[in-house]
């Protein structure tokens, strides 16, 4: 899961002028994460996480399940915004003192890992603290690096074209799986030309619809190392997407900007835009039209490129209660009580005793559902390709040097360039 302008932006809260204290970050006393024993032999742990104020609800509902479960654990729980989290995490890491347990992604294991931050889970699993079964379609895999377990999925998602439903039924056209990138912006020069709207919000900024697009033409946005691509292949990517934002097929980010944080979809400025799936049940709430998820385009009319990437759990190599730990994540991704209350707010939920406990009643979670039910009998989902560490400092200069670009500030060639160079510092850091 990314850190694109497509990031929770349906979560995350933006409390102007709030306090630490308020937003569940009050200072902590103590090191190494350690919440503290009290006499009775009763544990506390730190638990972190970042979203929006539907998660927080849920998460504290299934904290008092474990604590009624595991009276001899207490958690304590802190909680922010995606941005504002990852800033005090690297404050907190940095200091010895992150939270015991914290929310994850794919694009931090190696970075943190290599600061040794990261506890590896595996030897709590083999002690039988912490189960490592029934995962869903290999994403446990995501968690993994160089035989460490340094992360459980708690939910997994993949990329989606979110549509304008009313648009594309209007304008007579299709979108179905295996159609080909040039039928797909042949399909919006089709709306463009009928409804006299844009086809696509702006995908030039989003590193993992790059990453497929990559992937259906045997590379990759990342190695274990490096980057897989060449300036060349992202010059050519920055200079379709330009020409497309000033023939009007793409909305022009000035527009994008004005209605932020409004969609550029469901403000009605385009008729499709890439996101994680999960992500789509934001749309129904900001816009008047109806919306669906429809598949990838495709280079060779197969191959989407797609995998599932996944929101995981993960524990602080220097708590002083790694036992706790495992205890406290295992019951987070197994409980199906727990599966109940979260729902598809983190993704499709990663273990088959959650995804069978929760049964999605409303249009949108149905939906995300059997999208990705379809995508995986398709048989096109790959494994989640390499995030070495500095990913999260690219992924982030992806997003800004390609907004760049698409407002004609900067040449697509400059712009490539401009991105290896920071690549280069990224992993270097």
């Amino acid at each position: 899961m990314g850190t694109s302008r497509n990031v929770e932006r349906r979560t995350i809260l933006k409390a102007a002028g709030a306090t630490a204290a308020t937003l569940g970050l009050a200072a902590t006393t103590g090191c190494g994460g350690d919440g503290g024993t009290s006499s009775d032999g009763t544990v506390t742990l730190r638990y972190a996480w970042w979203g929006g104020e539907p998660r927080t609800i849920a998460m504290k509902k299934a904290i008092a399940l474990f604590e009624k479960k595991y009276p001899k654990i207490k958690i304590k729980p802190e909680f922010t915004d995606y941005q504002a989290f990852w800033e005090k995490f690297q404050t907190q890491a940095s200091g010895g003192n992150p939270p015991d347990v914290f929310q994850n992604a794919v694009g931090f294991l190696r970075k943190y890992d290599k600061r040794g931050v990261l506890l590896d889970l595996k030897a709590q699993a083999d002690a039988g603290n912490l189960s490592l079964d029934n995962f869903r379609n290999g994403v446990l895999a995501n968690g993994q690096v160089e035989g460490k377990q340094l992360g459980i999925p708690v939910g997994a998602n993949t990329m989606a074209l979110v549509i304008d439903l009313k648009a594309f039924e209007k304008a007579g056209v299709e979108a179905k799986m295996g159609w080909t990138w040039d039928e797909y912006f042949d399909a919006l020069q089709t709306i463009q030309d009928k409804l006299k709207i844009a086809g696509d919000t702006g995908y030039h900024g989003i590193m993992y619809l790059y990453d497929l697009y990559l992937r259906q033409n045997g590379k990759a946005f990342f190695t274990d190392s490096d980057l897989g691509f060449t300036e060349d292949d992202l010059t050519q990517w920055w200079t379709d997407a330009y020409k497309r934002v000033k023939s009007g097929l793409v909305t022009d980010p000035k527009k994008i900007e004005q209605v932020q944080p409004k969609s550029g979809l469901s403000a009605g400025l385009a008729a499709s835009e890439f996101t994680w799936d999960n992500f789509s049940i934001r749309y129904e709430g900001e816009g008047e039209s109806d919306y669906g998820l429809a598949p990838i385009p495709t280079t060779d009319g197969k191959q989407t490129g797609q995998y599932l990437g996944s929101l995981m759990l993960s524990g602080f190599s220097g708590t002083k209660h790694p036992k706790e730990v495992a205890q406290f994540i295992s019951f987070m991704v197994h409980d199906p009580e727990v599966g109940k209350i979260m729902g598809y707010d983190r993704g499709i939920l990663a273990t088959t005793e959650q995804y069978d406990a929760f049964q999605p009643t409303d249009a949108n979670n149905k939906g995300v559902k059997a999208y990705e039910e379809e995508v995986a009998k398709a048989g096109v989902l790959g494994k989640i390709t390499p995030h070495p560490s500095g990913a999260d400092v690219i992924e982030a200069a992806f997003l800004r040097i390609g907004g760049e670009v698409s407002q004609g500030k900067t040449k697509p060639a400059d712009a490539a360039k401009a991105l290896f160079s920071e690549a280069k510092a990224a992993f270097a850091g």
